[in-house]
């Protein structure tokens, strides 16, 4: 078992330290927050800085959860002080901040995990096995709606609606997580095209977003992320042989399982159910046993970075409305 500091405690925050209570792998000895209400809110022991958290020889670990543009200088400053590293996504929002967080925790020698736990989701480990042993045949299309409309609820000055603290909002909400598992499956994005607008809403960053990415091996992803409407969440791979189509019940906040088709060449429609699993913690304690020197964890440093690369070319398309080419890596 490690020692973990969860650092920010607005709502994911929040969820985490819930969501770890009686975790056999990780241990939430500290909350950070700045803010008395927020501290209140956990039965943890807290602390009002950062800099408490990485000065505790106690805490082998810190989890993330703060707005995406202090997430590449407290990776560094946690590898600095020798803690293994779990951030929520995304990782960075340029690729210049990905390249600086992943050689700290490099020349560290610290684990660096990430808040994409859609890829622990049962269903979509079904779908990359089905991709990994060819029974789809080569995957040609990545198609992802990711919406849900939890925003709504936020105050204006929330920093989850500013273009500053969260550019392109509806990627960095929701649709950053379809960017991942398009990486996953269909492997190094080189080209995006975005297109963001706000037309339900006022939030500043945008409420409706539609992303087309190309990959390598001219494969394609076409991702659509909104702000305003109730939850969807669908995933649909199609390839030369076959196709699979996930659907969530609920949002990963709350997980009421996932309904699977795929669809064989030859073969009748195979539909199934897999009950709710929770993925928030499984990704976590990934990245705990790895910290402690267990099994490596199953997301790479080379995929975090990609998709960092992925999320600053669609931020910049979003801006200039013509397709952007994504950073080597």
């Amino acid at each position: 078992m490690i020692n973990a500091a969860v650092i920010g405690l607005g709502w994911w925050g929040r969820k985490v330290v819930a969501d770890l209570a009686d975790s056999p792998h990780v241990n939430i000895a500290l909350g950070v927050d700045s803010q008395e209400q927020a501290r209140a809110s956990v039965a943890v022991p807290t602390a009002c800085d950062y800099e408490s958290a990485l000065a505790d020889p106690a805490i082998d670990a810190v989890i993330l959860c703060t707005p995406h543009r202090v997430h590449s200088e407290q990776i560094v400053a946690a590898a600095g002080a020798g803690k293994h590293v779990f951030c929520e996504k995304p990782l960075a929002t340029t690729t210049e901040e990905a390249t600086t967080a992943i050689a700290a925790v490099r020349a560290a020698g610290v684990q660096l995990g990430i808040g994409h736990e859609r890829r622990f989701e049962p269903a979509v480990l079904e779908l990359r096995e089905l991709v990994r042993t060819g029974q789809i045949g080569i995957p040609l299309v990545f198609e992802g709606n990711f919406s849900q409309d939890k925003f709504l609820q936020l105050e204006p000055d929330n920093w989850r609606l500013s273009n500053a603290e969260a550019p392109v909002g509806p990627l960095s909400a929701t649709g950053i997580h379809l960017v991942d598992l398009a990486i996953a499956l269909l492997g190094r994005p080189t080209e995006v095209s975005a297109r963001l607008s706000t037309q339900a809403t006022t939030f500043e960053n945008g409420d409706t977003l539609t992303v087309t990415m190309g990959f390598e091996k001219d494969r394609t992803a076409m991702i659509t992320a909104v702000l305003t409407t109730p939850f969807i969440g669908r995933v649909h791979v199609i390839g030369s042989q076959g196709w699979v189509e996930i659907r969530d019940r609920e949002h990963p906040e709350d997980p009421q399982g996932w309904d699977v088709t795929t669809v064989l060449r030859g073969s009748s429609p195979c539909h199934r159910f897999y009950e709710p699993h929770p993925t928030v913690r499984d990704n976590i304690e990934a990245f705990a046993r790895a910290a402690a020197g267990g099994e490596p964890y199953p997301v790479s440093l080379e995929d975090m970075h990609a998709n960092v690369a992925a999320f600053e070319a669609i931020s910049r398309s979003a801006r200039s409305g013509r397709p952007e080419n994504v950073a080597a890596t």
